[in-house]
């Protein structure tokens, strides 16, 4: 093994991925939810799967919550259940998007009594960081309208400013905020926070404590989402990733599915900023001001296997990140300064065509982990043991 070989090996071992506990419930489209053998019924059985991924892969410690999809009586038994599981509580989602209340707005609506409602609920998400020791409040804001005059833009954007000042003054100094974007949906004509100027926009009128979140299926088609991320790790305000794969919309496919080079793109960024240390893990002092990045997935299995989908989708960024790794920076530097185009494509292509796979099977071995996380998982039995236990109670899905 050459020392460039081993010097990408040791920079994997620093990578870490988020899951999210959605991934494990029932997902479809709006035609049809599909529900399969053994989908977990609670939060508990969610983050046991998790443990799973984290198992066969070794990059994957931390789960993210969703409130209230992931309520349960005592966080403080899950947070223990997660330790079981070799697996931590990572971020806490709020849900603004599935109250009858919201039907026009939450953080933006017009009536101070809703914006109290949907304020109110982050606090109960705040108490669940306190439960857990999770240190990151993720928001999502669906807020927006379908029509011209259907609402002032402007007193939106007012209205938005001063919902997340009170959310802000909510956490801890050591939690952070972390506000997400999305190009449209579900309001059609102007959605509240549609890009990461706006977002970014909010984080810096809110304190040093509030990043962006980049979610890679929330841009228009053509989207330069290497290009944003590095004008947010320029301003030092990247705050987590949500990876997931798009052909059209907000497909939340298995990452580097439908377009591998632009996560291969995304992750060479990420590496030519020195941004891959995460944001926190073993070893790594927490710092809710700092530059670490969550890199996280964001990403419903609808038609394939949940645990093997997340599985294929941590090995995917993995990947993509060791070929961005091995990317000749002085070569491309070189070829960059002289002007040689196809010189410098020819180096970036060449990281790319890399065939990382014995590499990542040596990283693993000397993990003490399978060289295959996907044969050693269907090989474990876990699929057909938890179909046969899993019996009776209702399996979780959008919802729940």
């Amino acid at each position: 093994m050459s020392s460039i070989q081993s010097q990408v090996i040791e920079r994997l071992k620093t990578q870490t991925i988020e899951l999210p506990s959605w991934a494990f419930g029932n997902s479809g489209t709006r035609f049809k939810v599909f529900g399969s053998p053994g989908t977990p019924r609670d939060p508990f059985e969610k983050i046991a799967d998790a443990g799973q991924v984290h198992a066969y892969t070794g990059i994957a410690p931390r789960v993210s919550l969703h409130i209230p999809w992931d309520l349960v009586e005592d966080y403080g038994k899950l947070a223990a259940h997660a330790a079981d599981q070799g697996v931590s509580i990572g971020m806490i989602n709020a849900n603004l998007f599935q109250d009858d209340d919201y039907k026009f707005g939450s953080l933006t609506h017009p009536d101070p009594a809703v914006r109290a409602k949907a304020i109110a609920h982050h606090a109960q998400c705040v108490e669940v960081m306190h439960a857990t020791g999770s240190k990151e409040l993720k928001l999502w804001l669906p807020d927006g309208i379908n029509y011209p005059g259907q609402d002032d833009l402007r007193d939106r954007q007012e209205r938005l400013a001063e919902s997340l000042q009170q959310i802000y003054a909510l956490l801890d100094e050591d939690h952070r905020l972390v506000l997400e974007y999305k190009f449209f949906e579900p309001a059609f004509y102007a959605t509240d926070i549609p890009d990461w100027g706006t977002s970014l926009l909010h984080c810096l009128a809110l304190g040093e404590r509030a990043k962006v979140v980049l979610d890679t299926g929330h841009h228009a088609p053509g989207t330069n989402i290497e290009f944003i991320v590095v004008q947010l790790l320029r301003a030092g305000r990247l705050g987590a990733f949500d990876f997931n794969s798009r052909f059209y919309a907000d497909d939340d496919l298995m990452a580097g599915a439908a377009d591998p080079f632009q996560l291969f793109r995304i992750m060479y960024e990420i590496v030519r900023a020195d941004a891959l240390k995460p944001a926190h893990g073993p070893g790594i002092a927490w710092d809710p001001a700092g530059t670490g990045v969550n890199f996280m997935l964001d990403q419903c299995h609808n038609v394939e296997e949940k645990i093997p989908g997340q599985i294929r989708s941590v090995t995917n960024v993995q990947a993509a990140t060791a070929k961005a790794l091995l990317v000749d920076r002085e070569a491309l530097s070189a070829a960059q300064r002289a002007g040689d185009v196809l010189g410098a494509n020819d180096v970036f292509m060449d990281a790319y065509h890399t065939d990382v796979r014995p590499l990542l099977a040596e990283l693993r071995e000397s993990m003490g982990l399978a060289p295959d996380p996907m044969a050693a998982f269907k090989a474990s039995g876990y699929l057909r043991q938890i179909a046969t236990d899993r019996v009776g109670g209702t399996q979780a899905g959008w919802g729940a």
